[in-house]
């Protein structure tokens, strides 16, 4: 399989890294009941562990309060595998933004977005969760916060899991669905996406048509991801109908062309029977003119797929600007004329940085 020299890169840095100390969480029942067995342990003690994981949110082996005290003692330092709370804070619309530390000291974002009952009130039902991939971000893309501070690694199995589990325990509520939206390109930390991905669905309990993996597109690694034939759901991150306006605000996109990517995606719908998601930044003056529309809606008929429209969240360090409703709303006009299924979707948690493109893993 051939890989972008970005791709390409990125594996090349993490492979000269040192690697993480293992951890537990991530890990299903039948290799945890795999690691107890090998210290001596009776097999059930392997359900036992996945439960005080996943179920009680345990932070050390030696809290395991119905593990013999000897062996508790003799495993106390093997790490489970939950990160630090570094900072939190809520927005108004009640999103809340998450640093997160690491075992290494490196500092992720991760975000809890709940739903809300018809009166505005906090609603049970729903509790969504943005979790990072990446320490940083290497694409680069001209409109996001992310990517302005640089690329570190990726994230383990574990880091990305515990995002959810922190979540969860904070809210005192079940973690419905998960966008994997937050630091970094999911796709190129493929393995331990996959391995989340299982870990979320059959450990902590997400059905896969609530899991949402983004990529700007990376060449291969959707054919790639839908070989696997998972129920997830793939959004792209397309944010413009051609070549020379998507590689002005996409650096990454020099080396993939629009029209490779999208010959991917429609590989993924006949390989997998789901539609692709596409998400697109409306930028005032820059990608919101009517015949962005139409070009759009030409580029994307005769396949199943679905646009979310996404109204600018600004940075500091660029002067995009988001369109008024009234070009907001002609803009998806267009699209449902051209009979394209679409969404306008309004980001949670703009004020506190923890919106669409704002995400920078600092508390500033």
């Amino acid at each position: 399989m051939s890989a972008t020299p970005l791709a390409s890169q990125v594996d090349s840095l993490n492979a000269k890294k040192s690697e993480l100390t293992p951890s537990l969480l991530g890990a299903s029942v039948a290799e945890l009941t795999t690691w107890v067995q090998q210290y001596g342990q009776p097999a059930y003690r392997g359900k036992q562990l996945h439960d005080w994981i996943y179920d009680k949110g345990v932070r050390s082996l030696s809290d395991i309060s119905v593990f013999p005290k000897s062996w508790r003692a003799e495993v106390a330092e093997i790490p489970v595998g939950r990160s630090t709370l570094h900072y939190r804070s809520v927005a108004r619309d009640h999103t809340v933004k998450y640093l997160l530390q690491l075992a290494d000291g490196q500092i992720i974002e991760t975000v809890g977005i709940p739903s809300f009952g018809v009166k505005g009130e906090s609603s049970k039902s729903r509790l969504t969760v943005c979790v990072s991939t990446q320490v940083g971000c290497p694409m680069a893309c001209d409109f996001c916060a992310t990517g302005k501070g640089g690329y570190k690694r990726n994230l383990a199995r574990h880091e990305i899991v515990d995002q959810v589990l922190t979540v969860q325990e904070d809210f005192q509520q079940r973690v419905s669905n998960v966008v994997f939206m937050g630091l970094g390109e999911p796709l190129l930390n493929t393995e331990n996406v996959l391995a989340a991905l299982k870990s979320l669905n059959q450990d902590v309990g997400i059905g896969q048509r609530s899991l949402t993996v983004s990529t700007v597109g990376i060449r291969d690694r959707i054919r790639e991801l839908a070989q696997h034939h998972l129920q997830i759901t793939l959004a792209v991150s397309l944010h413009a109908p051609n070549q020379a306006l998507r590689e002005q605000l996409i650096p990454s996109a020099r080396a993939y062309p629009i029209e490779d990517l999208l010959a991917e995606c429609r590989e993924y719908v006949e390989i997998t029977g789901r539609r692709v998601t596409f998400e697109y930044v409306l930028l005032a003056g820059v990608n919101d003119f009517p015949e962005h529309a139409l070009e759009l809606a030409k580029r994307l008929r005769g396949f199943q797929t679905h646009v979310n429209l996404i109204p600018y969240n600004p940075i500091q360090e660029v002067d995009y600007k988001r369109p008024n409703r009234d070009r907001i709303e002609a803009f998806d006009k267009i699209l449902k004329e051209q009979q394209i299924a679409v969404s306008i979707r309004y980001s949670r948690g703009l004020e506190a940085d923890a919106a669409c493109g704002q995400l920078r893993a600092s508390n500033s």
